[in-house]
């Protein structure tokens, strides 16, 4: 049996073949069809004069849009905090993705440059075309609310570029430090820097698995050209969006499957005495199940990890609701696959007092009884006896 999941819940794979930098993913959301319109509202919101415009261009053969960024003359050098300031000027998750992406890009270039995080000094990745292209792919990235994002191993390229301070080695130092023990990675087959610091810091940020397309139902394909038309491989970087499928062979009377979605936020700034209603309200929602589960966080803080399960069709619902009842500003989404077992209800007497049971059935055979407990505990006190016995009892006559 073949299930498939609703497009509410679409997956997107990206082909790094070529690598990837900003401007090709920023090519590849608007080629998969984002409006341009769009992200240029987002990108006005900096009052810098940036314009963006597409074209339609040939790589090797095949059709793929140029993204261009047009900017004033400017020679400025900003830090971290300036830009997060301009970048603080958008909207929610793209707002988000924008920061930490810039934020990685500093971390990188700080390990590599031996300085502080906010000394670093973004010549290129700070440069007006580069604060764009993050934001707009942030901007692209979040309108298409993909589910999960895959891609496939990332080529770099070799040789040497130029830089601001003078020639770089590539693979660059800053690609390297932002991918470390994130991506899988490759020279590939371009004589030239494949993969810049932007395009690296965006899919580490974006990313949520490494490897092959996975199985998927397709819907659209994003091509994103790079600057180069070169023999030595076609330059875009593709995005590949679909549906997720997933086939394995069961008998005609086995229980359901479903897909579902989990959505997952890392919280370490709440009172632990809001889980129960927060739960509550998630549920309320529309969620199959949530629950809390302890973490420890960097720099050794306690958090916790608050999970809801739901369907396709009460993710945004029950997304609000996280938003509303707990403090995290952001959610991770996974689809994954349940099976139900079969289920009825039914009551018992347990010494002339009633016990709703639930009774699980898989393929025709009970594997579960559940007595409902708070059935169980009113009989204990009712009777005088230990509530252990009660349940014995209930689940015994189910």
């Amino acid at each position: 049996m073949t299930v498939s999941v609703p497009a509410a819940a679409r997956i997107g794979w990206i082909d790094g073949t070529a690598g990837a930098s900003g401007d090709m993913l920023l090519g590849a959301v608007v080629d998969a069809g984002v409006p341009l319109a769009l992200v240029q509202d987002g990108i006005d919101r900096f009052d810098l004069g940036i314009t963006l415009r597409s074209e339609s261009v040939v790589r090797a053969g095949l059709a793929a849009t140029k993204v261009h960024v047009d900017v004033p003359r400017a020679t400025t050098m900003r830090h971290l905090p300036e830009i997060v300031e301009l970048l603080t000027r958008l909207d929610g998750s793209a707002r988000d993705r924008a920061v930490a992406t810039f934020e990685r890009l500093a971390r990188a270039e700080a390990k590599v440059h031996a300085t502080s995080i906010d000394d670093v000094h973004f010549h290129e990745v700070g440069a007006l075309d580069s604060i764009a292209d993050v934001a707009g792919v942030c901007i692209g990235m979040d309108a298409l609310d993909l589910a999960e994002v895959h891609c496939s191993t990332l080529s770099l390229g070799s040789g040497s570029t130029r830089g601001a301070h003078g020639p770089i080695p590539v693979p660059a130092p800053a690609v390297l430090a932002v991918l470390d023990g994130i991506a899988p990675v490759a020279a590939g087959p371009a004589p030239y820097e494949s993969t810049t610091p932007t395009g690296a810091a965006l899919l580490a940020e974006w990313v949520t698995a490494w490897g092959p397309m996975p199985a998927m139902r397709l819907g659209s394909t994003g091509m994103g050209a790079g600057t180069k038309d070169t023999e030595a491989v076609a330059n875009v970087t593709r995005l590949v969006i679909g549906a997720p499928v997933v086939s394995r062979s069961v008998s005609d009377s086995a229980s359901a499957d479903e897909s579902m979605i989990v959505l997952e936020a890392n919280v370490d700034d709440l009172d632990p005495r809001v889980w129960p209603e927060a739960i509550t309200e998630v549920m309320r929602a529309g969620a199959v199940d949530a629950w809390v589960t302890p973490i420890v966080m960097k720099k050794g803080r306690p958090a916790h990890t608050f999970s809801a399960l739901c369907r396709p069709d009460a993710v945004d619902a029950v997304s609000a609701a996280i938003f509303a009842s707990t403090s995290t500003i952001g959610l991770r989404r996974h689809v994954v696959e349940r099976e139900a077992l079969e289920r009825s209800e039914s009551s018992v007497e347990v010494e002339g007092h009633r016990i709703g049971v639930k009774i699980a059935r898989r393929n025709g055979e009970v594997v579960n009884v559940s007595a409902e407990w708070d059935d169980v505990a009113t009989a204990s006190h009712a009777l005088g006896r230990p509530a252990v016995d009660v349940l014995r009892a209930a689940h015994d006559l189910a």
